[in-house]
């Protein structure tokens, strides 16, 4: 984004939602930086100043404001090729750090070279990754001391510092407070069994539609749709750690926010954790750019997202068993495969009892036992096939995959063509432009029995076809 002056200080003024997380305004008369929406007085514009990124304009000497909390501001979708690099790189240092190994084994995993990757992400964000990584730290210890109830030493540890002495000295150097101050400042606190973060969007935002959506979809025991909150259990792998819990997830009425509420034992893989409601829920969504591409398309249905995947091999499984059947079918399919491969877990809604297989507990099995389940053989090979090159890394099913060569890769895979290829790259891995268009329900909305001539009619969508296909589906349904 250009960060013109005068535009971003008028959208400062108007507190325009559209631009609440594009860009941060620090304010050189109290040394506070603030998101665009910040209710507090509106600065003189002689003593603004903007940044592209939190991190930016804490490297600025700016220390984030306690009203508005920068650390709730909603991510940014793009379909621009360096922009979802540096983006990609970003989730992967929110999420998991940079592990001992730099920036070099980020820029492997992403396919291209480190000083690349540098130069993409300082023009993305206008710091180094190292410095946008200590910023995140910070943030996200400052959102745990604020949200709950976890002791400063577990604060730290879950924040991604390893020594509680690094923790308390950045802290206080960078926002003039020591950790236990803040928590004294602010006084509010999560259910002591439980922890709550808001997670922020910009609207208007489909609740309904998206909860419709998914409801067709959950996997029994792992998810479910109850009272209008999202629930699943929740399985995240992080080395040889395997942390496992539930979450709810439900709107917050007019504020612009979903409220996620979070079982303890999930306390030391937040970072991942969050990143993924994110995902699954689209927070990074644009509408308002969404809805001038698609123009009368879009206008029965605003805000209507993309859900993402909470995690990304389930959703290549679930898209597997869907060939040729109907939703409720794969719906029935995946429940199975969930309980035959699962693992068990507590959790306090009825509904919730299994926790869906990774890659790995899968890749060792014999086809047969999948077959056994109800599945056609040669769907049964497909998922083994699938497990095996997921489990191994050869395959990655998240945002910020290069989506070529991962489109390619799987429809390498036996079984995989180019339907669920765009179907897994719509929701795994977040591609806003994917377009499956041989689905029956997209050819049935456009008129259509040629998948070719349907994907030379939503040539006028682009970039944002995946949100087409969405509003084509509810016109004439599928996925």
């Amino acid at each position: 984004m250009n960060l013109d002056p005068d535009t971003c200080y008028r959208a400062v003024s108007a507190r325009d939602a559209r631009f609440d997380g594009r860009f941060f305004v620090g304010v050189t008369s109290t040394g506070v930086y603030c998101r665009p929406v910040c209710r507090v007085k509106t600065p003189m514009k002689k003593n603004c100043r903007f940044f592209v990124s939190a991190a930016a304009a804490e490297a600025a000497g700016f220390r984030p404001c306690l009203r508005c909390r920068p650390e709730l501001a909603p991510g940014n979708a793009s379909v621009d090729a360096n922009a979802r690099l540096a983006q990609a790189a970003a989730g992967m240092i929110e999420t998991e750090g940079l592990n001992g190994s730099g920036v070099e084994a980020i820029a492997r995993r992403l396919g291209v070279s480190g000083r690349h990757l540098r130069r993409v992400f300082e023009g993305e964000f206008g710091v180094a990754p190292i410095d946008f990584l200590q910023t995140q730290r910070l943030l996200l210890a400052k959102r745990l001391l604020t949200d709950t109830r976890l002791r400063v030493t577990e604060v730290a540890l879950a924040s991604g510092f390893g020594s509680l002495r690094r923790f308390h000295a950045l802290f206080r150097s960078r926002y003039r407070l020591n950790p236990r101050e803040l928590r004294r400042t602010v006084g509010r606190a999560a259910q002591p069994d439980a922890l709550a973060f808001e997670l922020a969007y910009r609207p208007p935002y489909d609740w309904e539609g998206l909860c419709a959506f998914l409801a067709q979809r959950t996997i029994g025991g792992v998810e479910a749709i109850e009272e209008g909150r999202y629930r699943r259990t929740v399985r995240i792998d992080e080395g040889e750690t395997r942390h496992v819990g539930w979450i709810e997830v439900r709107p917050a009425g007019r504020k612009p926010v979903l409220r996620v509420r979070v079982s303890a034992s999930l306390a030391k893989a937040i970072p991942a954790l969050l990143a993924r409601v994110r995902h699954l829920m689209d927070l990074a969504c644009h509408p308002d750019e969404v809805a001038s591409a698609l123009g009368p398309l879009a206008a029965r249905h605003p805000g209507c997202r993309v859900p993402g995947a909470f995690d990304g091999y389930e959703v290549a499984v679930r898209a597997i068993l869907g060939q040729q059947v109907s939703v409720a079918s794969a719906r029935t399919l995946a429940t199975r495969f969930a309980e035959r491969f699962g693992a068990s877990v507590d959790t306090p809604f009825a509904s919730l009892t299994t926790l869906f297989p990774a890659a790995g507990d899968v890749a060792d099995v014999r086809a047969g036992a999948i077959a056994r389940l109800g599945v056609i053989g040669a769907r049964a090979r497909s998922i083994l096939a699938l497990s095996k090159a997921a489990s191994s890394g050869r395959v990655a099913l998240r945002p910020g995959a290069d989506v070529e060569t991962t489109l390619a890769q799987l429809e390498a895979l036996p079984g995989i063509g180019d339907w669920t290829a765009q179907y897994i790259a719509m929701r795994a891995l977040a591609w806003p432009d994917a377009f499956p268009a041989s689905d029956l329900g997209v050819l049935r909305a456009l008129r259509e029995k040629s998948p070719k001539r349907a994907a030379a009619a939503a040539e006028r969508w682009r970039p944002w076809r995946a949100y087409a296909v969405m509003h084509l589906w509810r016109n004439g349904g599928g996925g």
